[in-house]
């Protein structure tokens, strides 16, 4: 939505904004002239509005929700609005319960360094341009994410689809894995004619008729594959291998699993017919995302990685790529988990994953858009979790916790309100 919001700005066009919550992006956007406000009140809504974008996060008992609906003010989803102003541009689309922002994100910097103008929708702030929105009014294309919840992706026509991944997720609108597969099949079934699809190896996606497919994978040979893999320094280095052949690329940014997302980011480039010369030099330069394997503090001592992981693939994915990093090391996890859903739905996978861990803190269920659930709360998965070094907390004890503990490697991993603690862990310390 913020991402939105500056879109509009960019034209000249007043802005207004409701969120619950304050945050440091809410300030940048406020910096930037878009007026929001953090409280429900009808009185205080302007009345010349044009367009009302609302998202499924927003409950429908929403006062000011509610107030438009009644007054005929117009109103669309963001999704809606997204799949109208990607119809004037050649789209690219990226699906997948995990990835998203970072492929996203790497095909946006590997396209502005190969000098293609391009208007780009990225589901965080990418650290090579601060921001989660790229747009040059001279753009051919437009790359967006394409977000399975809701089936919000399924108002978009993409020239070229990317599909990461397909486990199952938000079971609260799916009720089923089988329905979550069916409507990845739609969104790729609405990829243009004679567009292209490329998808990870092994996904269950039916055959498209009148689309080029193009498949990947880290490991299993596929139309493009990693080879050659090796560490230096914190990155990874390594060759592709298929139908494109590309040797010492350096990625300049750690975690096994983001090697794959660079994949697919390279399949999009080729393409569109980038060389290789300019891939490589992208991947070298490319920064990540904020919040996405992020190092807070990296020091021989002490490294403080933060991460979006909220699912049990991704945590998984997270913290093998430490250990991949850091081998003799031990890692201290906070884990606040995200919707009582996904936590009822994933609790035996949730635990199996931050069994991984050495020590893990875990904090209460973040709710966001959801009431609570009669016994799906954090102690029912604290039981769950096999580990010796484990203890339930609030973020008031954090600190308090980590001084006894003294980790090796810390992790703060959730998509809830988690980011809050990560500046004053790492102001203690540095102070």
């Amino acid at each position: 939505m913020s991402a939105l919001a500056r879109y509009f700005k960019s034209f000249g066009i007043n802005v207004y904004g409701y969120d619950k919550t304050r945050t440091p992006l809410i300030d940048e956007l406020l910096n930037e002239g878009i007026k929001i406000h953090f409280e429900e009140n009808c009185d205080i809504l302007p009345k010349n509005i044009d367009l009302v974008i609302y998202t499924p996060a927003i409950p429908l008992s929403h006062k000011e929700l509610i107030y438009f609906k009644e007054n005929k003010f117009n109103l669309k989803k963001r999704a809606e609005v997204l799949g109208q102003i990607t119809e004037q541009f050649k789209t690219i689309a990226i699906a997948g319960t995990h990835g998203k922002t970072t492929i996203t994100s790497i095909i946006s910097h590997i396209l502005s360094c190969a000098n293609i103008p391009i208007t780009s929708f990225i589901g965080g702030i990418s650290k090579n341009i601060n921001s989660n929105l790229l747009i040059n009014k001279e753009s051919k294309y437009i790359i967006v994410e394409a977000d399975e919840y809701d089936r919000s992706f399924l108002t978009l026509h993409p020239d070229i689809a990317v599909i990461s991944a397909m486990d199952a997720d938000h079971l609260d609108i799916y009720k089923s894995k089988i329905y979550l597969d069916e409507s990845f099949k739609l969104f790729a079934k609405q990829i243009k004619e004679n567009g292209l699809l490329i998808h990870k190896s092994g996904l269950n996606l039916s055959n498209q008729k009148g689309k080029t497919r193009l498949t990947y994978h880290l490991k299993e040979k596929s139309d493009l594959f990693v080879s050659n893999i090796s560490i230096n320094k914190g990155k990874y280095i390594f060759d592709i291998s298929g139908i494109h052949n590309i040797s010492n690329i350096e990625l300049g940014l750690p975690g096994l699993h983001n090697v794959e997302n660079a994949l697919a980011a390279i399949a999009v480039a080729k393409s569109i017919g980038i060389d290789d010369i300019v891939i490589k030099d992208a991947l070298s330069t490319y920064q990540g995302v904020k919040r996405r394997f992020d190092y807070i503090i990296n020091t021989e001592k002490f490294v403080y990685i933060d991460d979006y992981a909220h699912h049990p693939a991704e945590i998984k994915a997270c913290i093998l790529s430490i250990r991949d990093l850091f081998p003799n090391k031990k890692i201290t996890g906070i884990f606040q988990p995200h919707l009582f859903t996904r936590t009822r739905d994933f609790a035996d996978e949730f635990a199996s994953s931050l069994e991984l861990l050495d020590n893990l803190l875990l904090l209460d269920i973040y709710p966001a858009r959801e009431l609570p659930i009669d016994g799906i709360n954090s102690q029912m998965l604290f039981n769950k979790i096999k580990l010796t070094n484990k203890q339930l907390v609030t973020k008031a004890e954090i600190l308090s916790k980590l001084e006894a503990i003294k980790p090796e490697i810390l992790l703060t991993m959730g998509a809830g309100d988690i980011d809050q603690l990560v500046k004053v862990i790492k102001q203690n310390y540095l102070n």
